[in-house]
């Protein structure tokens, strides 16, 4: 039998809808005016459905109040980025014209109308964040708002019913507190990782829009996206394919972009290249983006930070806080075109993201030349005092002046 449990929210507009218009100047580095919150949640006491939800968790020995808690097949510090099954997953459904309440189900299966337009149109978007415990135990969330707005981009370019910023904060932060003992523990270097997805779920034939959505978030714990840590990763440029075209979804999150890189990254990996970079699909001229990631050139004489800015690139939320880390540390923050010739400049490269936080690039290889950044086996010492600083921001070990925190526990 499925495991549901409803969930009590407080807030007197989680079902309403923030109106939202695409904007691509999201790489604005101006300081978020969010204060973090903390929000008191709990389970319906009239529900025996709830209670028994929780009986069964807790007979199965899980202490639902510690994070890292539960018991796994690795040790925490040796996690990868891959899938491993937790508690729950969150879901919410839009329909007759409005989001119905977030349910917490602990099935990871979901039935799907053969008619859905996330099956024939790709009408589908995801986001990726991330969950830390601090040194006091609690856990908070990185930047939620910032996914929030994001996945509301998505939405308005596919015509998908978007989620207000408070219902998608809220959801976030029950379906971690569901998943507590799921959340590696404070100096496991560990995360959990949420991947809120939102697709047409409404049967369509013609093409059009669906009248039902289907929201969720699954939770992962995990560890570093490349094996081995922070350490340098060799790159290629792919040429034979475009990753997305200038006026189309390269912007937004939504699935179809990463279906499109599945060929060639996969090819590349196989060449030996974890990692590779598209360039622009008009001119092959310009540094766009890694296949999930943003790119970032470092010059280090000039203490620039150089990262491309184009209708076609995703815009990182990871890399929007870096752009403010490093303009605090006295950095130079450009958001511009970069000639593919402009690498050879870089003293540092790296590639940003949720997944891969701040990994350095040792080298990229174009058709007829390679370039390379520093020293092979060492990270250059601005990329590692930008990946420290993020870090201890996320895990609590350094004052989180800009407020990016977000408490759920």
């Amino acid at each position: 039998m499925k495991l549901i449990t409803s969930l009590l929210f407080i807030s007197s507009n989680v079902a309403s809808s923030a109106a939202f218009s695409f904007n691509p100047s999201f790489f604005s580095t101006a300081k978020s005016q969010r204060t973090p919150t903390t929000t008191a949640w709990g389970f319906s006491s009239s529900s025996s459905l709830n209670k028994s939800h929780l009986l069964s968790a807790t007979s199965e020995g899980v202490n639902l109040d510690k994070p890292g808690s539960a018991e796994l097949d690795v040790p925490w510090e040796e996690l990868g980025f891959e899938f491993r099954p937790t508690k729950s997953h969150l879901r919410m459904t839009f329909k007759n014209g409005e989001w119905g309440a977030p349910e917490l189900v602990k099935e990871p299966y979901i039935n799907v109308h053969i008619g859905a337009t996330a099956l024939h149109y790709g009408q589908a978007a995801f986001e990726g964040l991330k969950a830390f415990t601090h040194a006091d135990g609690s856990v908070h969330v990185f930047r939620p708002e910032e996914n929030a707005a994001r996945l509301q981009s998505s939405c308005a370019r596919i015509m998908m019913e978007p989620l207000s910023e408070t219902q998608f904060v809220d959801a976030v932060t029950e379906v971690v507190r569901d998943n507590i003992a799921y959340v590696p523990p404070y100096g496991s270097n560990g995360a959990l990782y949420l991947r809120p997805l939102l697709f047409g779920s409404g049967p369509r034939i013609g093409l059009q829009p669906a009248d039902e959505y289907t929201f969720l978030i699954m939770v992962i714990p995990v560890g570093d996206y490349y094996k081995g840590g922070l350490s340098k990763v060799d790159c290629t440029i792919i040429d034979e394919y475009d990753r997305a075209a200038p006026r189309g979804v390269g912007s937004v999150k939504v699935a179809g972009n990463y279906a499109a890189d599945l060929l060639p990254n996969s090819l590349e990996k196989k060449r030996g290249f974890p990692i590779s970079l598209y360039l622009d699909s008009a001119t092959q001229t310009l540094v766009e983006e890694f296949s999930t990631s943003n790119f970032v050139g470092i010059d280090v004489e000039n203490q620039k930070y150089v990262t491309p800015r184009s209708p076609s690139v995703l815009p990182s939320i990871t890399n929007k806080s870096l752009m403010t880390i490093a303009e605090d540390i006295g950095m130079t923050v450009e958001a511009r075109d970069i000639k593919i010739e402009e690498l050879e400049t870089f003293d540092e490269v790296a590639a940003c993201g949720t997944a891969v936080v701040f990994t350095p690039v040792g080298s990229i290889k174009s058709k007829d030349k390679v370039y390379t950044f520093g020293k092979p086996d060492e990270v250059g010492d601005v990329t590692m005092k930008l990946y420290n600083k993020v870090r201890a921001i996320q895990f609590g070990d350094e004052e989180d002046v800009h407020g990016w925190n977000h408490r759920v526990f």
